[in-house]
């Protein structure tokens, strides 16, 4: 039986404060896919719309929407599924890039969380300390093993096509959170401080968090699919429109090595560069921070929606 899981909004507020590596939370995902959504051509959309519904949750999803926005918040909704089933509730089980079954794709039947496909740690050091290499399976991998199974042409029954569009509506937009791309070796941290998740700062709002949480939260915390909508496409928070050169990147591989050079350069700067934990943020690294995550966003929706509509046209 395909597995179904409900996490409340109090467990999705709990799982993005507590869970170790997130990528963007709910309200970035969403404004990413919105972007997306918008960008589809009428057939890749038509075609998306109803992989969608094959997903367990659909009607769940959408019992409380306007029969006429249905289509459109699942697809925004769904982007936030792969995070979901990371809850300690949701019935799915840990498990390790290099057990047998790391890079299957078998659909909503597979029970493992697959943690490892949120990210490629491309990783660098300062100091020369040795780095380690990426696991084995990885977004890189994954992205372009669900994007094949995505395309008609796969053979693939329509239930995993469904499952390989939710995953690559998230995983997309984690290729472009920069810690997701990255890990800093040093003395300090040999194996690596996990995509920030080992660092802390202390932001102008006072409080401090893990330097991977900072950049998760920058586009925002908790939403809705409408909310992402005005936010994203229309109030004067809307994103910058995505740089048209960079947005016909579509090989995942280089979208790795962009956010691991963006990694470098803006998330690591002063004073995270070369001060002390907890590293107490400035102005210059926080309005530089959200400049870039907006950018990011940006131009995720606009590769995920040539993605898809390459896949589905």
């Amino acid at each position: 039986m395909m597995r179904a899981i409900s996490i409340a909004v109090s467990a999705s507020l709990v799982l993005v404060t507590a869970a170790p590596a997130l990528a963007w939370w709910d309200e970035g995902h969403m404004q990413i896919a919105a972007v997306a959504y918008a960008q589809l051509t009428p057939g890749a959309r038509a075609k998306a719309d109803a992989l969608i519904r094959l997903h367990p949750l659909y009607a769940t999803w959408t019992a409380s929407w306007p029969p006429e926005k249905a289509a459109q918040y699942a697809f925004i909704r769904a982007a936030t599924w792969a995070d979901d089933i990371k809850a300690p509730d949701a019935g799915y089980q840990d498990d390790k890039p290099s057990s047998p079954a790391a890079g299957r794709n078998i659909g909503y039947f597979d029970d493992l969380k697959h943690g490892y496909w949120h990210y490629k740690d491309i990783g660098f050091s300062t100091d020369g300390t040795p780095l380690e290499p990426a696991d084995p399976v990885n977004a890189v991998t994954q992205i372009k093993l669900l994007s094949g199974g995505l395309a008609p042409s796969s053979g693939l029954p329509d239930e995993v096509r469904s499952y390989d569009l939710v995953w690559l509506l998230h995983l997309v937009g984690d290729a472009h959170q920069p810690l997701h791309a990255t890990a800093r070796f040093s003395k300090d941290l040999p194996h690596g401080d996990q995509g920030g998740n080992k660092e802390t700062v202390t932001p102008a709002t006072g409080e401090t968090i893990k330097l991977h949480a900072y950049w998760d939260g920058l586009l925002g915390s908790y939403s809705t699919p409408q909310g992402a909508i005005l936010d994203a496409l229309v109030y004067d928070t809307k994103l910058p429109p995505a740089d048209p050169a960079r947005a016909a990147v579509a090989d995942p591989e280089a979208w790795f090595v962009e956010s691991e050079a963006i990694a470098e350069q803006v998330v690591y700067a002063e004073p995270v560069q070369s001060g002390s934990q907890p590293y107490v943020l400035d102005r210059a690294y926080e309005t530089k921070a959200r400049e870039t995550a907006r950018e990011q966003a940006a131009v995720a929706g606009a590769r995920l929606a040539n993605l898809i509509n390459q896949a589905l046209q």
